[in-house]
């Protein structure tokens, strides 16, 4: 039998391969969180962003399902919930002012039930108790709901403040309190009895929501506390085992070898996660030469000891700082060994002492285009209003910053001008040109 022609190949299927390239080159989905600036908690926003879709139709979506049966609500109260902030470091802010518009059903509320009679004529004939029952939950529950926003979610909202929390705290307890004489003179129907028991409810819940913040403030403490507890017992078991086996390697090793310089940054890490905690770091004098020094036992064989004492409001940025660290690096570069920075605070003045244990120069062997303390340090503490010393021997070399933290309209001219004009060096030795 001839044999048959081969079947032609058939051809790709265009719109499957189109609708695969198009979801592949899709954009992922955006995540689901709620916008830190929303209009009231940021569901309906965050979950358009979500779907892709327009947030007016998720809006709409809400106040469908709260027609039925009061759907909606229970979901949006379920994705408020569990859907979480984005990412951010500010407080959420509400443009919309939720406690206000409660308040007024509230008014409302109060006002129908100013209206009514008790007895056998007037309006209270007309309506039945149900009726009646409806309007002071109802009323309730939108003056309970301004009072408990205002305390536990404005209270955050930096666009509001105390005041405005405070307001709508004392105006829903008045509302409630209104209603519950009301309710006292004038009983609606026969469930008069149980209606009036309702708005003592709400004032309670509003009293009460005041120590809720209070409660998580002194919980919050408490764990602070435990941790602080906690990390002291670490550190005192750490100190005796750990830290003692850290010193004791660099001294044997010797502080220009390679095992002293990583134990010392073991060293080093392990004092600040113990003795630092959880506390922010401080942009201080102290703090930034501390983290300089760590940094400069990586990469020279050296050992920085940086002490300070006193109290001092100078901070890291300034000219004093930046003088020091030069300072620290010449020392590092051409010294080695054992350096040590002392800082010394007061209500007037900051000194700092850069300690080095190198052989020491003299001024006359540095090359005169070396100028790295002359304006690196001296220089820079003139500019800044401070005095600049460098005190070299066959012993080391000690350079001596100091500034005064009092402002410069404070002191007289006469006073200030003669260490700013000069700085201080010494006549015998000369200054540290090797930066």
């Amino acid at each position: 039998m001839p044999s048959s022609a081969p079947a032609a190949a058939r051809p790709p299927r265009t719109a499957g391969s189109s609708g695969a390239e198009e979801s592949g080159n899709r954009a992922p989905r955006a995540p689901l969180t709620r916008d830190r600036a929303c209009l009231v908690a940021g569901v309906s926003a965050g979950l358009a962003r979500h779907l892709g879709v327009r947030v007016g139709m998720v809006r709409a979506l809400f106040i469908a399902l709260t027609m039925c049966g009061g759907a909606g609500i229970l979901l949006y109260a379920w994705c408020w919930a569990f859907t979480p902030w984005a990412e951010g470091e500010g407080t959420p802010s509400r443009r919309v002012p939720v406690a206000w518009l409660l308040l007024a059903p509230a008014f409302v509320g109060i006002l129908v039930v100013l209206f009514w009679r008790g007895g056998g004529d007037g309006l209270s004939r007309t309506i039945p108790s149900d009726a009646a029952a409806v309007v002071v939950f109802g009323t309730v529950a939108a003056a309970t709901g301004a009072g408990l926003w205002a305390t536990l979610i404005d209270r955050t909202d930096t666009s509001r403040g105390p005041r405005h929390t405070m307001a709508v705290r004392i105006l829903s307890a008045a509302l409630l309190a209104l209603l519950f004489g009301l309710l006292l003179t004038r009983p609606v129907g026969s469930t008069g009895v149980a209606l009036v028991l309702i708005p003592l409810a709400g004032i309670l819940a509003v009293l009460l929501s005041t120590l809720i913040p209070r409660w998580q403030e002194l919980a919050g403490e408490r764990v602070r506390r435990i941790r602080e507890e906690q990390r002291s017992e670490m550190a005192a078991h750490l100190h005796d085992s750990v830290l003692q086996t850290l010193a004791l390697i660099q001294n044997r090793a010797g502080a220009s070898s390679e095992a002293a310089r990583l134990a010392r940054a073991q060293e080093r890490e392990l004092r600040a996660w113990l003795y630092d905690g959880d506390a922010p770091a401080d942009s201080d004098l102290a703090t930034d030469l501390r983290d300089y020094a760590g940094g400069l036992e990586l990469d020279y064989p050296v050992r920085i000891e940086v002490v300070s004492a006193g109290l001092s409001t100078e901070r890291a940025s300034g000219e004093l700082a930046a003088a020091a660290r030069e300072a620290m690096l010449n020392a590092t570069r051409h010294a080695a060994g054992e350096i040590s920075v002392y800082i010394e605070g007061s209500a007037t003045d900051v000194d700092v002492f850069v300690r080095d244990r190198g052989d020491g120069f003299r001024l006359d062997d540095v090359p005169s285009d070396r100028l790295g303390v002359r304006e690196s340090i001296i220089g820079r503490m003139r500019r800044a209003g401070g005095t600049g010393t460098v005190r070299s021997d066959e012993k080391g070399t000690e350079v001596h910053l100091r500034l005064s933290t009092v402002p410069r309209a404070a002191t007289t001219p006469q006073a200030a001008s003669p260490q700013a004009a000069n700085p201080q060096v010494d006549p015998e030795n000369g200054e540290d040109e090797r930066g």
